[in-house]
């Protein structure tokens, strides 16, 4: 088993390989943070590993069309998502050494996305003709709510596989969701508008380094939206709530089909 050491450079090996193979593939500028409280959120990347391991891996995209079924998102007409099944082997996506890690982001809705998704159909002039960051984007769901609501939208997400789904959604939407390379130790992006971020706080690391950064956006003109089921972690007295919706989280909650979904404001 690596060391915390050893994780990191293998993290930014990782990070490094897989933004030059991305930018060559679709000429797209990267959110390459190597180390995102450890590579929390995408410790599941598929390149992860040292540099034979990498090289026996599947392509992302490959591979998601190959095995992910594109589904139509229930309440969202419109929207429809390469989504994870139960004949998937997502196992084939990581390291063989490994314990098979839990579901991944990109492969499933969930119930802070959703209701992201889920207000801006329902109330598209927040977005129609500004400039939106789907931060933390998973599958993309949320920009492409934003994109068929009038949005310019770029995302920003640091799993490999996360950034293949994203390209495959849009597409499969008609929609373009160009990548952006984000550091939550840095400044707040320029150029944008609203940021929405669904299920970003979903432990104490990153909710961490996501509050201060979404609060320098804040300071530097941006709205900033949230999406999330009332977490543990979710900085509520930070935040204004603005809408409810009732959705079908696949991926937090597989026993109940629906479960509800908020929408916050930063104030």
């Amino acid at each position: 088993m690596a060391t915390p050491r050893q994780f990191v450079e293998q993290c930014r090996f990782a990070a490094a390989r897989a933004t030059r193979e991305n930018n060559k593939a679709t000429g797209c500028v990267i959110w390459s943070r190597q180390l995102w409280t450890l590579h929390v959120k995408s410790e599941n990347s598929a390149l992860i590993g040292d540099a034979k391991q990498a090289e026996q891996r599947v392509e992302p995209a490959d591979f998601i069309t190959s095995h992910l079924q594109l589904k139509p998102v229930p309440g969202l007409p419109g929207i429809s998502l390469y989504t994870a099944h139960a004949g998937s082997r997502l196992s084939r996506l990581f390291s063989e050494d490994g314990d098979d890690p839990p579901a991944p982001y990109w492969a499933y809705p969930w119930a802070g996305g959703l209701a992201l998704a889920h207000h801006f159909a329902a109330h598209p002039e927040l977005v129609a003709g500004k400039r939106v960051l789907d931060l933390g984007a998973g599958s993309g769901l949320v920009g492409i709510a934003a994109a068929q609501a009038g949005a310019l939208v770029q995302a920003a997400e640091i799993d490999a596989n996360g950034r293949a789904a994203i390209g495959l959604n849009a597409a499969a939407n008609g929609v373009a969701i160009p990548l952006r390379e984000i550091d939550l130790d840095g400044p707040a992006p320029k150029a944008i508008d609203l940021i929405a971020a669904g299920d970003v706080f979903y432990n104490a690391e990153v909710a961490a380094l996501m509050l201060p950064f979404l609060r320098r956006c804040q300071a530097n003109g941006i709205t900033v939206l949230i999406g999330d089921p009332d977490r543990r972690d979710l900085p509520r007295d930070a935040l204004t709530e603005v809408a409810r919706y009732t959705v079908s989280d696949v991926g937090d909650a597989r026993d109940t089909a629906n479960r509800m979904g908020v929408v916050y404001r930063l104030r």
